[in-house]
């Protein structure tokens, strides 16, 4: 058990860093007015989005592992809320794709302040994923 949590936390804090990164080269493209740096930009987010992809499956898997197969929060109600924070952040991963294809058809219509916003979202769910499992506060 303690190696699937092991790999849990280093694959999700993995993920994290995408997840906060990503949205981050959002911000830039979205001021960026040079064609060489949007492209060298749209790469860095196409290569980001693929790692964060690979690393967020064998993350996801890990804690699926760990709570129905070893048990951890069998009963309780602490892990259906983490599990859906954990599917609203999932969410969050696919909504990054969706907005990395608008950037590679130059169809972004958003301004680099909503980036700076939507960047923050990622904070709160590892914020709300840890304090769930730390204080499993039902």
């Amino acid at each position: 058990m303690l190696w699937v949590k092991t790999f849990h936390i280093v694959l999700v804090a993995a993920w994290f860093a995408g997840l906060f990164y990503l949205p981050r080269i959002f911000v830039n493209l979205a001021m960026e007015t040079e064609p060489a740096a949007i492209k060298r930009l749209l790469i860095m987010a196409r290569k980001l989005f693929r790692f964060m992809t690979f690393i967020a499956v064998p993350a996801l898997l890990c804690g699926l592992w760990l709570w129905l197969v070893i048990g951890v929060g069998r009963g309780q109600g602490w892990i259906h809320a983490k599990v859906g924070v954990v599917a609203l952040l999932v969410i969050y991963h696919a909504y990054c794709g969706r907005l990395l294809a608008t950037f590679e058809r130059g169809e972004n219509r958003r301004s680099h302040k909503w980036y700076r916003m939507y960047n923050e979202l990622p904070v709160l769910g590892l914020l709300a994923a840890v304090a769930l499992v730390v204080i499993k506060p039902f």
